[in-house]
């Protein structure tokens, strides 16, 4: 489906207050028309009644921004009386049934936005294929037997599909920038620690961010300008395109020509200083992450351990060989990637990366190699808790990926800058 055809934020706004049944009606009738049932049970984690979305719809006030706006919510957030699975079979039986919505529920609610579902994920957001053995694969709308990219898979593949316009996901290590590169959405990312993200149930605190996803750029602005706020500037924003990473010939070709729309290439010196620095931002990440990731598992791990996803207790166990002496050896690293983060912004405005190293992988191409050559791409916002805007680039074959616009503050004016660019 081409994003020209998807339902706007505007055109649901005007369905919802028209006929509120009605628009509920219509949405459902999507998820299942849509979707096949195989696909339905691998996106689609919970669905209300007719009469719950349309209750959601009318409840909000008239004069909130995104009044009318259905959104699916990936399931690490918390709905009232609802168990959050985070992909996986068991976390209820180690969490309690959550007795308040999570913090980006309930400002989404202010905002006037309604919810219409919860989303299926890679288990525990533990991996960026969008593969699941307990609810089955989350494929790409468009490409059936290639991944929408995980981990937020389901919130991906209900925006790309036509479901909703609007879904909220998760980025740690870029499990929202790969399935809009993807997919062909647009993408955000927030920063860590921030209350949006503080109560979902996390993979690895010090690089989790929450996150969101639209078909359309107008879409996305209005979602910033309401949930975050959009700085202004009197001056065009100064940015640079670093080409950077293993990217295929096509990727690297688009890539390079879509970012002249914001940005010249990087000069020589900053080229080379990016480049070096960026160079260990995946060891950097896998060293930060996985005794986090550990930490939150460790009391439940070895009791359910048959119940995990095997690829996810594989990335859970490398805690086992992660020596002190490698925890240790990222820290002056790490420092000097956020020096050196610091030291750009005094600079410029925003950076430019390609988001994906390739267009959407077949079930054959869900490989480490490929999950590296992604990390080395996304790593370096992610270890720098730096917010991130995705733009989709499509691809001759038809398949999309993306690229990153990493700036310093989520409401940096460069973000507005930019999705004018792309309408």
């Amino acid at each position: 489906m081409s994003p020209r055809s998807l339902l706007s934020f505007s055109d649901w706004q005007q369905l919802a207050s028209h006929d509120a049944h009605g628009a509920a009606r219509e949405l459902q009738r999507r998820v299942d028309t849509l979707f096949s049932p195989a696909q339905r049970r691998a996106v689609v984690a919970w669905l209300p009644t007719e009469d719950m979305l349309a209750e959601n719809f009318v409840r909000a006030d008239p004069q909130a921004p995104l009044r009318g706006v259905p959104y699916f919510l990936k399931d690490l957030f918390d709905l009232a009386g609802l168990p959050t699975f985070g992909g996986s079979t068991f976390l209820p039986e180690v969490r309690p049934t959550p007795a308040h919505d999570s913090a980006i529920v309930q400002a989404l609610h202010r905002a006037g936005a309604a919810c219409a579902g919860k989303t299926h994920l890679h288990e525990f957001a533990y991996g960026l294929t969008g593969e699941n053995p307990h609810y089955g694969d989350c494929e790409h709308p468009r490409f059936p037997g290639r991944t929408t990219g995980g981990s937020s898979s389901g919130s991906a593949a209900v925006v790309a599909a036509g479901i909703t316009p609007f879904a909220i996901g998760t980025d740690t290590g870029g499990s929202v920038r790969l399935p809009a590169a993807f997919c062909g959405l647009f993408g955000f990312r927030l920063t860590p620690k921030h209350p949006w993200i503080a109560d979902a149930f996390p993979l690895a605190p010090s690089c989790d961010t929450a996150g969101w996803f639209t078909a359309r750029a107008d879409d996305m602005l209005t979602a910033n300008r309401a949930l975050v706020g959009l700085g202004t500037t009197d001056r065009e924003p100064r940015g640079c395109y670093l080409e950077f990473g293993q990217l295929e010939p096509d990727v690297a070709e688009a890539c390079r020509a879509a970012s002249a729309r914001l940005c010249a290439p990087a000069e020589t010196t900053t080229r080379g200083q990016l480049t070096a620095g960026f160079s260990r931002a995946a060891e950097i990440y896998n060293a930060l992450t996985i005794p986090e990731a550990w930490q939150v598992h460790h009391t439940w791990a070895e009791r359910y351990r048959d119940r995990y996803d095997p690829a996810v207790w594989q990335r859970l166990n490398r805690i086992h060989q992660l020596t002190g002496a490698e925890r240790e050896a990222v820290d002056v690293p790490l420092t000097a990637l956020r020096l050196l983060w610091t030291s750009f912004f005094l600079t410029f405005d925003f950076l430019v990366l390609p988001a994906a190293p390739s267009g959407a992988w077949t079930k054959v191409e869900c490989t480490l190699a490929n999950r590296s050559r992604t990390l080395a791409l996304t790593a370096p916002a992610s270890v720098g808790g730096l917010p991130v805007l995705s733009l989709p680039v499509p691809l001759p074959s038809g398949l999309s990926t993306g690229l990153q616009v990493i700036v310093n503050h989520p409401q940096s004016p460069v973000i507005p800058w930019v999705l004018q660019r792309w309408l």
